[in-house]
């Protein structure tokens, strides 16, 4: 396929409404921040644009994370593209904790010193007094915020999770009291919900969000998705799925993959059919139980290295 058909759908649906709170919440604590921290998966479609007049004008950390599940042979994206800071700085972090731009070095040892360094360098207006650091981390649902936040406090200062973490969007629903992190420089990270901006871009700019986790699979539609996702590996030349689920070659038709899928994973329910003689239990192939896979492997990295944007 040239083109994928999105049949119209429209995106005002997939944003919930605790977004609009959050994102209020989240304006109001940018006042009182030093630096942004911004965990991101994919660094274009990935990014809230209605949080960009508030990193021109403070220190900004950008933490993509991933990066060993994107695919090296396109160039990534540039963390530049107008949303750079004063003294914007880039992190990229792999699935398994390691940098993955300068050395195999955890980027929670990058992170603190990075922006201590960057606040020193840069105005820090009616904070300019103050000896701590107060760090707002932000980012679209489900790009773990809360995790590199509790990595971070069991590094420097050997403690235990202070914030909730899962691997669905939404668990962070509320801005949360200030968390520290570090003794030395003294240093408070605050966790943000995952906003959204209110009118994506687009409809496929919603879809990368969707298959990337930030947006609940239900409200999309996994058949949807899975037949996106097919789309998007076909176009980029990635046929690992071929031999994952026992195809004889590269399919440009979502049916037969998930059929495929359903088959090898045994992926299938019991329906009641009403016949001529009375109500009869028939096993069928789960159509959607197999999308679900299909998505799932995909966020493992079973299907290959693939850069969304």
């Amino acid at each position: 396929r040239e083109r994928f058909d999105f049949g119209g759908r429209d995106v005002a649906s997939w944003f919930p409404r605790h977004m609009a709170k959050g994102m209020r919440q989240m304006q109001s604590a940018l006042r009182r921040a030093d630096c942004l921290l911004e965990r991101c998966h994919i660094p274009l479609s990935g990014r809230n644009p209605l949080l960009k007049e508030a990193l021109g004008i403070r220190p900004h950390v950008l933490v993509l994370n991933k990066m060993d599940l994107a695919d090296p042979r396109r160039q990534p994206v540039s963390a530049g593209q107008g949303w750079a800071g004063l003294g914007a700085a880039v992190v990229a972090q792999g699935a398994s904790g390691c940098c993955r731009v300068t050395a195999p070095v955890p980027v929670s040892l990058q992170i603190v010193p990075l922006v201590a360094g960057l606040v020193a360098e840069s105005p820090r207006y009616h904070r300019a007094e103050s000896s701590e650091y107060n760090i707002l981390v932000i980012g679209v649902p489900n790009m773990g915020k809360s995790s590199l936040i509790n990595s971070l406090r069991r590094l420097h200062l050997k403690k235990g999770k202070a914030t909730m973490v899962g691997g669905k969007p939404g668990i962070t629903k509320a801005v949360l009291t200030r968390i520290q992190v570090s003794e030395k420089p003294l240093m408070y990270l605050v966790d943000t919900p995952g906003v959204l901006p209110p009118k994506l871009g687009d409809v496929e700019t919603g879809m990368k969000l969707a298959l990337c986790g930030a947006i609940h699979d239900h409200m999309v539609g996994e058949d949807i998705m899975a037949d996106y996702l097919l789309y998007t590996l076909n176009k980029q030349q990635q046929f690992r799925y071929v031999q994952r689920y026992g195809l004889d070659q590269p399919c440009d038709n979502i049916e037969p993959v998930l059929k495929s899928v359903a088959l090898a994973q045994g992926r299938t329910q019991k329906v009641t059919v009403l016949t001529g003689t009375g109500n009869v239990n028939v096993t069928m192939l789960n159509y959607m139980a197999a999308a679900y896979k299909f998505l799932k492997d995909f966020r493992a990295g079973c299907l290959g290295r693939v850069t969304l944007d």
